[in-house]
């Protein structure tokens, strides 16, 4: 693993339900202890659970090397299986952070990627009208003039021809004017990915990422046998069916389940743990997995975790977020807290000047998109830790 010891359960704190050294079987879940200073946050789930924020929810917290869980509700309509930290949910854009940007991160320190050459040297194939001018930085900070979003789904027959429509798009603005988070630019980057490390994307994050770091309930595609205890999503119209273990964006579906910007799925204790290693390795000169294949130095990581400033005043680091006041407001920021969010309804916070690595699952698509109270659950989830941990 990459610098990640396996911990035993810590209940020190009194934050109860479920520990790392091993899963507590379903249904088998302790009441918090009420003199917990983290049990305002059981309460604050149970109560955003039981007014439909989502049909269940798992926390996952891990501060100074001690791991804490809560599981919540139920996962799904008609099921009575409680969620926990090894349930599986469809992790949504944080497959942005967790894969490629963490793949970019390796590719840099290999001299395998320049954040400010043109993409244009690394494409293969045809070459897209902007590639001479956006480069990976833009792509990273999501500043490359790409549009947000399109409907590919409907627009292109096969994958293939909507990986040429993706390298078709013209820009909307001139590289480096504006911040608009793309889904464009996180696709093309998954490709340029396998152009410069020389294998297809669901390897090189199985490889270089999920397998080294432990994270076994972490990956594309999972397989039918994981289906138990994958949390549903959405009752898609475009198919025609509950989504359970298929990735919910339209766009990484039609493109076989594998992208750059979404297709992961992963559980809580897959996402503690990679949040420990960014921890660990931006706090040290360097971390690796073992045989030390895959070695990323401090200094890099620290890099991708700081605000770029491509466009004044935007909070974005390379590939990951920052906090903002308008985001959490009053709540004190370190230089280097990341974070992402997933349209699914997931989250995970990086404190490395804390210790901390905050992660928050839920399934809040399901049955509906048309579900946004998970928004107000993630602000005070976040306020209240961050506010915590600042003051000890």
């Amino acid at each position: 693993m990459i610098g990640i010891r396996r911990r035993a359960a810590a209940t020190a704190l009194g934050f109860s339900v479920l520990v790392a050294a091993g899963c507590v079987p379903s249904g088998r879940v302790k009441a918090p202890d009420p003199a917990s200073p983290w049990a305002p946050l059981t309460r604050l789930l149970d109560s955003a659970v039981a007014v439909g924020a989502s049909p269940g929810a798992v926390l996952g917290i891990s501060w100074r090397g001690q791991q804490f869980y809560y599981g919540s509700g139920k996962l799904g309509i008609g099921m009575n299986r409680r969620p926990d930290l090894e349930t599986v949910y469809d992790l949504a854009s944080l497959t942005k952070v967790i894969g490629v940007t963490t793949l970019a991160m390796q590719a840099v320190n290999e001299g395998k990627l320049d954040l400010d050459e043109p993409v244009s040297r690394y494409v293969r194939g045809r070459i897209p009208p902007w590639a001479g001018e956006v480069t990976i930085r833009h792509l990273l900070t999501h500043t490359s003039g790409l549009p947000a979003h399109r409907r590919f789904w409907e627009l292109t027959p096969n994958a293939d021809s909507m990986s040429a429509l993706v390298r078709a798009t013209p820009l909307d603005t001139i590289p480096g004017a504006r911040m608009v988070y793309s889904d464009l630019g996180l696709i093309f980057l998954g490709e340029v990915m396998e152009a410069v490390l020389g294998a297809p994307l669901d390897q090189l994050v199985a490889e270089r990422v999920t397998q080294p770091l432990g994270m076994v309930g972490a990956r594309y595609l999972p397989p039918a046998s994981w289906r138990s205890r994958i949390a549903p999503t959405e009752q898609d119209p475009w198919r025609g069916r509950m989504l359970r273990g298929e990735v919910h964006d339209e766009n990484a579906a039609f493109l076989g389940g594998v992208s750059g910007h979404a297709g992961l799925f992963g559980s809580t204790r897959d996402l503690v743990r990679f949040g420990e290693w960014l921890v660990a390795a931006e706090r040290s000169q360097g971390v690796v997995t073992s045989g030390e294949r895959w070695w990323v130095p401090g200094s890099i990581v620290q890099n991708f975790m700081s605000r770029q400033e491509v466009v004044p005043g935007s909070s974005r680091a390379l590939g990951w977020d920052t906090p903002t006041e308008q985001a959490l407001p009053g709540v004190p920021v370190e230089l280097h807290t990341v974070w992402h969010t997933g349209f699914t309804g997931t989250a995970i916070w990086v404190d490395p000047a804390h210790q901390l690595v905050l992660v928050l699952m839920t399934n809040r698509v399901h049955p509906t998109r048309d579900n946004s109270r998970h928004v107000a659950l993630r602000r005070e989830v976040a306020s209240f830790v961050l506010r915590w941990v600042a003051e000890r």
